[in-house]
C-alpha cells in the first residue's frame, strides 16, 4: 500500500512569455490604482507660488464680459405667416 502513494511534487509547466507579461501588467495596474486612490484621499499642499498668484488683483483686461444666457439667445422674433384659407 505504501508503494502506491506518489509524494513527488506535481509537474508545473514553465510560464510562457505572455503569462509573464500579463502577471507583471496586473501588478503594475494594481500599483497605479493604489497611487491614484491615495492621490485622491491624501491632501496635497499647494506651493507658495500658486498662492501668491491667486492673491493678485485682476486687471480690467483679464475680466471677461458675461455672455448672454441661453434664454436670451433663444428668444428670436418668430416669423409671422398669413393663414391660408
Amino acid at each position: 500500500m505504501a508503494a502506491e502513494l506518489d509524494f513527488s511534487p506535481p509537474e508545473i509547466p514553465e510560464p510562457t512569455f505572455m503569462e509573464n507579461v500579463l502577471r507583471y501588467g496586473l501588478f503594475f495596474g494594481a500599483i497605479f490604482q493604489l497611487i491614484c486612490v491615495l492621490a485622491i484621499i491624501l491632501p496635497v499642499s499647494k506651493s507658495h507660488k500658486t498662492d501668491s498668484d491667486t492673491c493678485e488683483p485682476k486687471n480690467s483686461e483679464t475680466v471677461k464680459k458675461p455672455k448672454a444666457t441661453a434664454a436670451q439667445i433663444s428668444k428670436k422674433p418668430k416669423k409671422e405667416t398669413k393663414k391660408k384659407r
